[in-house]
Order: structure tokens, then C-alpha cells, then sequence
């Protein structure tokens, strides 16, 4: 699965964020005007488990480049590798990463990690969160929005939070 997230700030500034597995891509597009955050799509890529990996990767960088081009985003931020118990899924994760990464430095784009422990703090406030309390706050910083219930749909939405969050803490700083 591959999540990710497009988000605009006051209409010039978008950012993409994602949040991946192997098999689907889930992606939204979140527009901020004025402190406001509005969801403007959610959805998923899937690749089929049956065909090879370098055709799944394929297809997730294709997809890649597809919603960059159309969504037009400045900056990619990805939700960084986190522990794996199965070496294989961590192999397969972080091949996935890098047909994103290089699909987003590809069309320009600047690239922002964030770890699991980052988001849940920037979303919920507590970095021990549970799906559930992600679910809840994300609805809440969108304004009472429809929340994606797919978990990899509303992790991309909190990566893009998280960024969100962090961008608007270093304008801030620096005004």
C-alpha cells in the first residue's frame, strides 16, 4: 500500500506526503486557506500482488508521476522507515520509497521525512497514539471533514498534517 497526501496553503503552496506498502498507494489532497484545511480527494493505487516487483514498483512510480503532474506539489514529505520484524517487507518498503523518492526529485520536488513518533505528536499531541485517536484528531484539524477510514489513506492525511504543521511552525519563526 502507498498512501499520500497533497496539500495547498493559500492556493501557491502544495505539498505531497506519503505513507506506503507494496501493494496499495492511497492518496488525498488537502487544500489550507487561511488556517481553514479542506480534503479534497482521497484514493488508492493498488498493485497487484502477483506480478513481480520491479513491475509493482513500476507502477507506483508511474502513479507517482502521474498525481505530480497533476496536483502540481512543491515539496514531498514521507513518513520514514520505522523498526520491521520481516526483512523482507522492510526491503520491499524501502524499494517502494525510492521509486517515490526518485519519482518526486524527478519533477523538482524538495523531500521531507518524518518518523511515526513525529506525526503522531504533530497530529494527536502524544507520540503513543493509537489508529483511533489519529482518526479523531484528523477529523478535528479537518474541520469535522469526512476522514478516509482506510488506515494508509489516514496516515498519508496525518504525514501531511505533520508537514503542514511543520511548515507553518518555521514561517512562523522566521517572521
Amino acid at each position: 500500500k502507498c498512501g499520500w497526501a497533497v496539500l495547498a496553503r493559500r492556493a501557491q503552496f502544495k505539498i505531497e506526503d506519503l505513507r506506503f506498502k507494496i501493494e496499495n498507494s492511497n492518496k488525498s489532497s488537502i487544500v489550507n486557506r487561511q488556517s481553514s484545511i479542506s480534503l479534497i480527494a482521497c484514493d488508492c493505487i493498488e498493485t497487484d500482488p502477483q506480478k513481480n516487483l520491479p513491475d509493482r514498483l513500476k507502477e507506483i512510480y508511474d502513479a507517482m508521476e502521474y498525481i505530480i503532474s497533476k496536483y502540481q506539489p512543491t515539496e514531498l514529505a514521507i513518513e520514514s522507515l520505522f523498526f520491521f520484524k520481516n526483512q523482507k517487507t522492510v526491503m520491499q518498503v524501502s524499494q517502494a520509497r525510492g521509486a517515490i523518492i526518485v519519482a518526486g526529485k524527478s519533477k523538482g520536488l524538495d523531500i521531507f521525512e518524518y518518523t511515526p513518533l513525529q506525526v503522531k505528536q504533530a497530529v494527536i499531541g502524544y507520540g503513543r497514539g493509537d489508529k483511533n485517536q489519529i482518526q479523531k484528531m484528523i477529523q478535528l484539524h479537518l474541520g469535522g471533514q469526512v476522514v478516509p477510514k482506510q488506515d494508509d489513506t489516514a496516515d498519508a492525511v496525518a504525514v501531511a498534517l505533520t508537514h503542514l504543521q511543520c511548515v507553518n511552525l518555521k514561517l512562523k519563526t522566521k517572521n
